[in-house]
């Protein structure tokens, strides 16, 4: 048997694991193990050994459960509340101007925890019912809180990015920059299909009441104190890590530490806020672990049957796609993928074999990591397995029902192909701020 056959059916047999519903570590570095006794015997058994020593010294992997912890602990104490509140009063005079605020809210908290549960369970939680209680299209308000909160994979600290940073050997800080305006590239075209969507159908984002509206100046000036703790949440943390004051783990620290003295000065640091935040962070930092444990595992059998030369082969010689064609047919594979994976098992399957391909040829790769970041967006999103349709259905109100949520993505799923293909035609929107900051020549 080749080793070109062996690496279909090695993939084959991971993606039907995957399908059966098992856990994704479990699948994957079972199938993984499985496969290096078989092809090279018992020496093999130390190869996830050999994988979880690369993990445990790979220092950067310290800002994992810190990310986690921030995002957590932001929605936990409820600092989203007052910020919310300002966005409320400051877009409600305007046409579906409380879910623009909600894509708003969305964004500084992306900025502040580089998750997208975070952004879900106070987008949920918190402006949900608000909008509903204004008449408010309950369609298009699951859909914008799904979309926004997958902002959280993108703009920088996204922990997607360092993940993928991670597998692909690619600098952090360079990552997170060239995250940033195609992040708010992201919230701004949802925005503006939102303002467009309502202007045609007003009813669809009515305005606030006369009554809601009477707020003076003064007050609406007042509300504008909220935007404070997230700026400097957002300085201590992303901020000093790019003026070059903190590492990235350091960094990372900061941030943490600031939300939690945040949550401390306003009164909201309970003993039970503590315990669901420290339970959830560690819950989803093993999680990870798990995960990243089995990809580097999975990666190591891959790279030894010659997959990466097996995949450029097929492209390039029996398909004879050109560069670009190549491009397109790994965002394509993406996206399909997307519709039945989460964003970890997608980078832990394709990202060791593509990123090579993609530096050999001759597309940069952290421009390769925003594209792929968009496309775990859209798949967070797609049905039938998107990750942020279960938890809107887990945490939505009876009224919402799953036909509704399944209807409610697809608008913004749409918004961000379009925004897919401006990244593609003009990769400087990713590329100008990390080679302008890091005084770097990225093509």
């Amino acid at each position: 048997m080749s080793y070109e056959l062996m690496a279909i059916l090695l993939f084959g047999s991971m993606m039907v694991m995957l399908l059966t519903g098992q856990r994704v570590f479990g699948a994957i570095g079972g199938v993984a193990t499985l496969f290096a006794l078989l092809l090279w015997g018992e020496g093999a058994a130390e190869m996830p050994y050999h994988a979880s020593i690369v993990l445990l010294n790979w220092y950067p992997l310290l800002t994992l459960p810190l990310f986690i912890y921030m995002g957590y602990m932001f929605s936990e104490a409820g600092i989203a509340d007052d910020l919310y509140r300002m966005f409320h009063v400051w877009f409600g005079p305007v046409r579906g101007g409380l879910a623009v605020g909600t894509i708003g809210l969305m964004t500084a908290v992306a900025a502040m925890n580089g998750l997208s549960v975070a952004g879900m369970a106070i987008g949920a939680s918190l402006c949900l019912p608000e909008m509903l209680k204004r008449k408010y299209d309950k369609v298009m308000v699951t859909g914008v809180i799904q979309a926004g909160s997958s902002l959280g994979i993108m703009v920088p600290p996204s922990v997607v990015l360092v993940l993928y940073g991670m597998i692909a050997r690619q600098p952090v800080g360079h990552l997170w920059m060239a995250g940033v305006f195609p992040g708010f590239l992201m919230s701004s075209l949802f925005i503006i299909y939102i303002l467009i969507r309502c202007w045609l159908n007003p009813k669809m984002g009515p305005v606030l009441s006369a009554e809601e509206r009477q707020i003076s100046w003064g007050e609406k000036l007042k509300l504008l104190r909220a935007g404070i703790i997230p700026l400097v949440i957002i300085f201590s943390m992303t901020g000093l890590f790019l003026s070059g004051v903190t590492s990235l783990v350091e960094c990372s620290a900061a941030g943490a530490a600031t939300t939690t003295l945040a949550a401390f000065l306003n009164r909201r640091l309970t003993k039970k806020v503590l315990i669901n935040t420290m339970r959830e962070t560690l819950s989803v930092s093993c999680m990870f672990m798990w995960v990243i444990l089995a990809a580097l595992a999975f990666s190591s059998v891959f790279d030894g049957l010659g997959a990466v030369h097996a995949i450029s082969s097929l492209f390039l010689e029996r398909w004879h796609l050109g560069r670009w064609g190549v491009m397109i047919m790994m965002q394509l594979s993406y996206i399909i993928m997307g519709m039945f994976l989460d964003d970890t098992a997608m980078l832990i399957i394709v990202a060791p074999l593509y990123v090579p391909l993609v530096i050999k040829l001759g597309f940069n790769p952290i421009w390769y990591g925003v594209l792929y970041t968009l496309t775990c967006q859209m798949a967070y999103l797609t049905p039938p397995f998107g990750y942020n349709l279960f938890l809107m259905k887990a945490m939505a109100p009876p009224e919402i029902t799953i036909r509704d949520i399944y209807r409610s993505v697809w608008p913004f799923v749409l918004v961000m192909l379009f925004g897919l293909i401006i990244l593609m035609i003009f990769p400087q929107i990713s590329l100008w701020l990390p080679s302008h900051y890091f005084g770097l020549e990225m093509k």
